[in-house]
């Protein structure tokens, strides 16, 4: 086993602390640590409802009702690693609602057909946890870089895209910089803890 290998692991138990400690501030009224496990798993609630083609309002509605229950369930959370498993398929059960809510009857048949597709539905929730955990570690990342580096990069990542001379007189910094600042902040968001994890499970 490479030290990458190794690592990745003891990056997922300092996630799962984090989240521990995320859900008991939370439950202690702590809004900053609600409202980081919201920013955290809201990518999960809205891929789920994506792939139940919900509209923005039904999605929204979902994403309520999610929240809602979580926010009766916390005293109950005591695994922080299955948290997320646990907002899936309240997300999964909530778009079904909505659905039968619009369709009738004729939502039935769909349901029936999603449950008996229990590998693919696994390999959809495997995919789904892991683009929710990859928007979180890219956030973290982000919000460690220094001030001047986050600005750049919102810029060069902006749609549309911002022409160099635009940054250039936005931020005071010469054009030819731009790259090589770019690769130092790209660098640090790499090495960044729970991106590294990241990167050392994909490979």
């Amino acid at each position: 086993m490479t030290a990458e290998a190794a690592y990745a692991p003891h990056q997922q138990g300092l996630a799962n602390s984090l989240i521990g400690d995320l859900v008991a501030d939370a439950r202690n009224g702590d809004k900053q640590a609600w409202d980081a496990l919201v920013e955290r798993y809201a990518p999960l609630i809205w891929s789920i409802c994506r792939r139940h083609r919900l509209g923005p309002a039904d999605a929204e509605d979902v994403g309520q009702s999610v929240w809602a229950s979580l926010v009766d369930q916390l005293d109950r959370v005591r695994d922080p690693a299955a948290l997320p498993g646990w907002i899936a398929t309240t997300t999964r059960r909530e778009c079904v609602r909505v659905l039968r809510a619009a369709q009738g009857p004729h939502t039935v048949s769909y349901t029936l057909d999603f449950e008996i597709l229990p590998d693919e539905q696994a390999r959809g929730v495997e995919q789904e946890l892991l683009a929710a955990e990859r928007h979180a570690a890219l956030r973290e990342a982000f919000d460690h870089l220094p001030p001047d580096g986050q600005q750049l990069i919102a810029l060069l990542i902006a749609d549309p895209p911002v022409p160099y001379a635009d940054i250039s007189a936005r931020l005071g910094i010469p054009v030819g910089s731009i790259g090589p600042s770019r690769s130092r902040c790209l660098d640090k968001m790499r090495r960044y803890p729970a991106i590294a994890a990241l990167m050392a499970s994909a490979g």
